[in-house]
């Protein structure tokens, strides 16, 4: 059984992510991915159908939409062993995320998007809700993989039902894309997921 602080490798856990990091020994990960809880914008007003289903999924995704605690990165990079992070993220979210790793850390960054061909519609005058915001990071001397099929910023396909009812996830990405971003990163030992 191979040991990571108090966790055993290639085990989940379900736990308060900001308690448990902090069992997390410094400098001991490759990469993190992560799908931050998002700050949701209000949309839609009304009775419409359309309304309604907006109304349920924000209140079905009330706890987790006030965002995250930013100060929880600079545990990111406390476990980090160099700067090598994937963090989905809201729209609104962008500008405080690449705030703290470009402007603290000095990091190289790329805007990573998913195009999702059947996206919920809108009203009221507002765009689409067909991208989804992936923010990667990376410290001088992490390297990435070449492989021209591993190198796109965006990625498009329709958001998978079946997966979020399979797996009870309401912002399951595709396991192809979050595949892809993985192996684009070179990290010790090789990667598992």
């Amino acid at each position: 059984m191979i040991m990571l602080g108090t966790y055993e490798l290639d085990r989940i856990y379900q736990e308060d992510c900001y308690q448990a990091i902090k069992k997390i020994p410094d400098k001991s990960i490759d990469l993190i991915y992560t799908d931050i809880p998002y700050l949701y914008e209000q949309n839609g007003q009304g009775n419409s159908a359309l309304c309604k289903r907006a109304y349920r999924k924000r209140d079905e995704l009330a706890a987790f939409s006030n965002g995250i605690d930013y100060a929880i990165f600079d545990d990111f990079v406390r476990v980090l062993k160099q700067i090598n992070a994937f963090i989905w993220c809201s729209r609104a979210q962008v500008y405080e995320v690449m705030k703290f790793f470009v402007e603290k850390y000095h990091c190289a960054y790329e805007i990573l998007t998913w195009n999702k061909t059947n996206p919920t519609p809108t009203t009221n005058g507002h765009w689409l809700p067909d991208i989804e915001y992936c923010l990667y990071f990376r410290e001088d001397g992490v390297k990435l993989n070449d492989g021209y099929e591993l190198k796109s910023k965006w990625y498009i396909s329709g958001a998978n039902k079946s997966d979020k009812d399979k797996f009870d996830h309401p912002t399951i990405k595709p396991l192809p894309l979050v595949q892809r971003h993985i192996q684009h990163t070179v990290m010790g030992g090789g990667a598992r997921y």
